[in-house]
């Protein structure tokens, strides 16, 4: 699908605006086609592909085309899906900026061809937005009734036999996470102000609920202990190897680049300069005293990196005409490493000014030439 297919009818005036970020769904609508047609392996009820097709869709498959989507472990992918096919939930946990809300998106696509039931946790989500609510005006003037309920994710999900992502649920209040308790167990939505059959809404086939929660906000909302029983478990893992997370890095930059604007495609050399920084600031790599207890308290995620890289692009092209360069790695840094702490601003300092200095070739010259560019 080209940036011009990828708009949104019925903007003001009738004239077609780009979208910053389709749906997997509408990104990849011609790979889901094909899957579809081609799908003879048997389905889960309500789902519109077969487990095969759904992992071939996620991790990718050569031989007909289908690009790799989440680059992390198939076997992963193999779980979770098992897990979506039966009546138990999926919770995703892992480090922030480890793909867990884009996995949730690819599978919500690939599983029920809407990605979209979402709700984004967090200590302002309350029960209405995650089961329904009322249009006050028809409340008012025709009292509760089927037209005047609003119906949320959850809901809908249940009534069409779709997926419902959950986002940051360890975000919301233990009353809001402990609503999902009888929609999970007993797969149905009472709702106490209608009557008769409209009062009962039963979960179809094909609904399931995939949760997503960061393990740095452990202890914020723990969930309760009968809440964890609905679901199964699945740790995200941060990529492991260099060349893995570089390849997709400049993948993701090179599409984001394209998007705004930007015509040249980032700078190789300089995108592995920003890789490798962020791998070693993870591990720790900035201290006098070793590797490993500098690490700073910001996420230096994959997903950090290809916002810093996106930034990189953007300044060099739009400042200066040109693909950015690692003195452009060294002032956007800041605002990601120094998120936290004060402290980080100096942790990442030290790694410029001390370690830095070690690593071979010109761009890691060039990184600890600018170092004077990193904002106080």
């Amino acid at each position: 699908m080209t940036m011009r297919e990828e708009t949104l009818a019925g903007a003001p005036g009738g004239r077609a605006e780009p979208v910053q970020r389709p749906p997997a769904e509408v990104r990849y609508a011609e790979e889901l086609a094909a899957l579809r047609a081609d799908d003879r392996d048997p389905r889960p009820p309500g789902w519109e592909l077969s487990l095969r097709a759904a992992r071939r869709f996620i991790i990718g498959d050569a031989d007909t085309g289908i690009g790799r989507k989440f680059v992390g472990n198939p076997s992963l992918v193999d779980r979770a899906l098992v897990t979506l096919a039966t009546s138990r939930g999926l919770m995703l946990v892992g480090e922030p900026g480890t793909a867990k809300s884009l996995l949730s998106e690819l599978i919500a696509a690939a599983v029920s061809g809407d990605s979209t039931l979402t709700v984004q946790g967090g200590a302002a989500t309350t029960e209405d937005q995650i089961k329904y609510g009322w249009n006050y005006a028809l409340l008012v003037a025709e009292g509760p009734s089927p037209r005047s309920l609003v119906p949320a994710p959850m809901l809908r999900g249940m009534a069409e036999g779709r997926l419902v992502r959950f986002e940051e649920i360890t975000r919301c209040p233990l009353e809001v996470q402990d609503s999902l308790l009888s929609l999970l167990s007993e797969r149905v939505v009472a709702i106490p102000e209608l009557t008769g059959p409209d009062g009962m809404v039963f979960a179809r086939q094909g609904f399931n609920v995939i949760a997503t929660a960061n393990t740095r906000d452990r202890g914020v909302n723990e969930m309760s202990a009968a809440l964890k029983r609905r679901f199964n478990f699945e740790t995200v893992f941060p990529i492991p190897d260099l060349d893995t997370e570089l390849a997709l890095v400049e993948a993701e930059v090179t599409t984001l680049l394209r998007r705004s604007g930007v015509e040249p495609p980032p700078d190789r050399d300089v995108l592995e300069v920003l890789v490798g920084t962020f791998r070693e600031l993870r591990a720790g790599a900035g201290e006098k005293g070793g590797a490993g207890s500098d690490r700073p308290s910001a996420v230096m995620s994959t997903a950090e990196a290809v916002s810093v890289a996106h930034a990189v692009g953007v300044r060099g092209w739009f400042l200066r005409g040109e693909p950015g360069s690692a003195a452009d790695v060294v002032a956007c840094l800041a605002g990601t490493a120094a998120k936290d702490s004060p402290e980080d601003l100096a942790r990442l300092r030290r790694y410029l000014e001390q370690q830095v200095p070690r690593r071979r070739g010109p761009q890691w010259k060039a990184l600890h030439d600018a170092r004077h560019l990193l904002a106080d």
